[in-house]
């Protein structure tokens, strides 16, 4: 009885100890809009309060798209990176787009979207309250080709404030990625091919062992902004393969440079 009664208690004391072990479950949204329908097709805009949110106050923002190749994924890729910039005291939102897994749609379709969403940021800016000038957009791999598309999918007054690129598609082209899918269309949505002044400050954080982003892309990506006067910042991470910015070890980390990214252009302030 003694041996049962510690065999027990072993086990019990493991299960705990693994619960303890377990990553937490991204949480939900505090709020959601939708700033898109067509027919039976909704998409909307998961907004995360900024830290001692008050409603008499602008605050500036961030709008992420999440990756998964214009064919699957969730706003919810973005929980972790959203929350911590809106406890830095942002406002941030995740967008839902249309996905060809649920849709049966196009990228073309999914930066319509994208643009739409970053539109009604803009247009809705008073009731939401944030700085339409001070707009931050980012997103990973096919997401953050979404972000960039925002700023020349359609002409505006306003451009995004900074894009924070965590390895992106930033060449849809013959030698890039998601050609075949681009209906003869890429150049419309490439973002290598539309680098043009007053480009927004970038941060492109990636692995040197990307495959949808190469280290040489990335550096002529950088040399293309910065030859039209703009600003590119390029964190190269050893080793390290597509998508690695949402292993638990490196959102701290990426996130700390996107701070530092934001601190620089006064987006946010410092926390020292």
């Amino acid at each position: 009885m003694a041996v049962k009664r510690i065999i027990i208690l072993l086990l019990t004391c493991t299960s705990i100890s693994w619960l303890w072990a377990a990553p937490a479950q991204p949480s939900v949204a505090d709020k959601v809009i939708v700033y898109k329908q067509m027919d039976t097709v909704v998409l909307k805009l998961h907004q995360y309060l900024p830290a001692d949110f008050d409603s008499t106050k602008t605050y500036k923002a961030v709008l992420f798209f999440h990756g998964g190749g214009w064919r699957s994924g969730s706003y919810k890729a973005f929980n972790r990176q959203a929350r911590y910039l809106a406890k830095r005291g942002m406002m941030a939102f995740s967008a839902d787009y249309r996905i060809y897994n649920l849709h049966k749609t196009s990228p073309l379709d999914a930066t319509a979207d994208a643009s739409d969403a970053f539109q009604y940021l803009l247009d809705h800016a008073r009731t939401l309250n944030i700085d339409p000038n001070q707009v931050a957009v980012g997103g990973g791999s096919a997401g953050g080709h979404l972000a960039s598309a925002t700023c020349f999918w359609q002409d505006r007054d306003i451009n995004p404030a900074a894009l924070l690129l965590f390895n992106p598609v930033l060449d849809t082209g013959p030698s890039g990625f998601g050609f075949q899918r681009m209906e003869g269309r890429y150049l419309e949505v490439s973002p290598i091919d539309h680098i043009a002044a007053n480009y927004p400050p970038t941060l492109i954080l990636v692995g040197t062992k990307d495959k949808v982003l190469p280290v040489d892309l990335a550096k002529r990506y950088q040399k293309g902004v910065e030859n039209e006067g703009g600003r590119c910042d390029v964190i190269f991470y050893k080793g390290e393969e597509h998508a690695f910015f949402n292993k638990p070890k490196y959102v701290e980390l990426t996130m700390a440079e996107v701070d530092k990214f934001l601190v620089s252009l006064n987006i946010l302030t410092s926390s020292e």
